[in-house]
């Protein structure tokens, strides 16, 4: 959940035709990176599964970077609620992913644990991911 927001309720964000990434699309601060390959939204608690598999394997040894936060609000009214009334409260938040976007970044493991660490934390999220090595 983010510290600030400037507004409680937000439209949804539309990522489905916005094309690909323009920013964060390579591997800056690690050697290896979870890129998206299709877009979608990624939960606030989809986002922390997938970070405590990758923190699993890499434990005192390697470093970890998120390179995205969920700053969407998704709000949600009730169920048998009828028309009007204004908007529901906000029930989550999220972060949407264009494809190309470098998702999490990890350095200090071998190329194979760390193909193994990204690919598992990949199943936790919604969307098509894969590895890529800083070039």
């Amino acid at each position: 959940m983010p510290k600030k927001l400037k507004r409680r309720k937000q439209h949804r964000p539309d990522v489905r035709r916005k094309g690909d990434a323009t920013s964060g699309d390579y591997v800056a601060f690690g050697n290896f990176g979870l890129k998206a390959t299709t877009s979608g939204w990624v939960t606030a608690q989809q986002l922390e599964s997938a970070r405590r598999v990758i923190a699993k394997f890499v434990k005192k040894t390697g470093k970890v970077w998120i390179r995205v936060f969920p700053h969407s609000p998704i709000t949600t009214k009730g169920s048998q609620t009828t028309m009007g009334g204004g908007k529901g409260a906000p029930e989550s938040y999220i972060a949407a992913i264009r494809a190309g976007k470098i998702i999490f970044e990890i350095d200090g493991l071998t190329e194979a644990q760390a193909r193994e660490a990204l690919s598992l934390a990949g199943y936790k999220l919604p969307i098509k991911t894969k590895v890529a090595i800083k070039q």
